[in-house]
């Protein structure tokens, strides 16, 4: 009997254990961050874009095929005036090559590097932009678990007060109508909670589509500070950081760079190429000969003139596009921190007063009302105005974060964690 009594609780311990192991802790920032990066699909897709930029490269950079002629010449009609068809015949092999002049291949290889560049930059501003949505996301999760977690406790709070009005009811405290309309009030509670609820799932689900993550909402959970902290820097050195950093204006000015090369690559090819060839024969029945011939075409008409004239407008049209990128950054940058610093201000008043006075205010009318010395409306007053302070609180933080996730967005980086 004994034994079976051990061998029962140690398959209720491995039991546990198993139920332990199955349940997933919850993800931190870290976490989901290197999960995106390893399973987005559009950031994948978008990594290809790199791939196939490296092979132009390979591409840009091919010599000229040469060419092999073989010919047979001066076959005999019949009914000529010898009789056999090849008493004449003519037999000629050629080999010829096309000799790019002006550097034409380096420059092709030059504009094909600096266009991988610009697409390593592109990828860079896609994952940063993806990045804000993830971050957001991750955010909206981090809140709706608060408010959540705030309904919760409201709800027992309420249910404790109801126990207590359902006590003093027994005793003929108070009235019927009043335990009617504090249970009445309930409802408010029990619809907060669901709301609350709802909006976590939907949270979830939005940052599992982005994770690309099949795991079941009830399964999936994250972890990370829910606060507010003061501004680190100044505006001027997120401005500074930002043009260090921002992969959009980086692309613009290799876009700029690129189009110089570009150019140059067009005046090469206006410079004309020969081709050179060598050849050997034979005339039956003892002729024999080896030849050199030199090919150049004379570009009296086209000298590539278009394109020497679009290439040079394209120069001035990416340093008008550079400009207008570094006029977003410093937009960026300003609106971001000027919502930032809204929040931090409007955040700071609350954590140093307003929720310990909400807090003071409620418990100071419930202990008056349950002995006598306040109305049933000044403590569903003061109930609700606590609720008002505390949502508005947690969702000023969660604003923060947004804000903090945007202006790290604006700056390239993640500046504020």
């Amino acid at each position: 009997m004994q034994k079976l009594h051990r061998l029962c609780c140690t398959l209720v311990l491995l039991t546990g254990v198993g139920v332990v192991a199955q349940t997933p802790s919850p993800m931190t920032w870290d976490q989901v961050r290197h999960s995106f990066e390893r399973n987005n699909p559009t950031l994948l897709a978008g990594q290809l874009n790199i791939d196939e930029s490296k092979a132009q490269e390979i591409t840009a950079y091919l010599r000229p095929n040469p060419t092999l002629s073989l010919t047979a010449d001066q076959f005999q009609l019949p009914g000529g005036p010898t009789h056999s068809c090849c008493g004449d015949l003519l037999t000629v092999a050629g080999l010829s090559y096309l000799h790019e002049r002006e550097h034409k291949r380096e420059l092709r290889l030059e504009s094909a590097r600096k266009g991988t560049a610009i697409a390593l930059s592109t990828q860079a501003e896609l994952e940063r932009s993806l990045l804000f949505g993830l971050r957001s996301a991750f955010v909206s999760t981090l809140q709706a678990k608060a408010v959540s977690q705030l309904a919760k406790d409201n709800l027992a709070y309420y249910d404790h007060v109801l126990d207590l009005s359902r006590i003093r009811f027994k005793a003929g405290d108070i009235a019927q109508i009043d335990l009617d309309r504090l249970e009445l009030q309930r409802v408010q509670y029990e619809s907060d909670l669901e709301t609350a609820d709802v909006n976590l799932r939907t949270a979830k689900i939005t940052l599992l589509t982005l994770l690309n993550d099949r795991t079941p909402i009830d399964k999936f959970d994250v972890s990370g500070t829910f606060d507010f902290s003061e501004l680190p820097m100044t505006q001027d050195e997120f401005r500074k950081i930002a043009l260090d950093n921002r992969p959009d204006l980086k692309a613009a000015v290799q876009a700029v760079d690129k189009a110089n090369t570009d150019h140059k690559l067009a005046v090469s090819n206006g410079a004309a190429d020969p081709t050179l060839g060598v050849d050997a024969g034979r005339n039956q029945p003892l002729d024999q000969y080896v030849g050199i011939n030199v090919s150049i075409p004379l570009r009296f008409f086209d000298r590539n003139q278009g394109e020497k004239l679009r290439t040079q407008i394209d120069i001035t049209r990416n340093e008008r596009l550079r400009d207008a990128s570094e006029a977003q950054v410093f937009s960026d940058v300003d609106s971001g921190y000027a919502t930032l610093d809204g929040t931090v201000k409007l955040l700071m008043p609350y954590k140093a007063k307003y929720l310990q006075q909400s807090v003071r205010v409620r418990d100071t009318i419930l202990f008056s009302y349950k002995n006598g010395g306040a109305s049933l409306l000044d403590f569903l007053n003061a109930e609700s105005e606590y609720r008002s302070v505390q949502l508005a609180y947690v969702n000023l933080v969660g604003s923060y974060l947004t804000a903090a996730a945007q202006l790290n967005m604006a700056v390239g980086r993640e500046v504020i964690q």
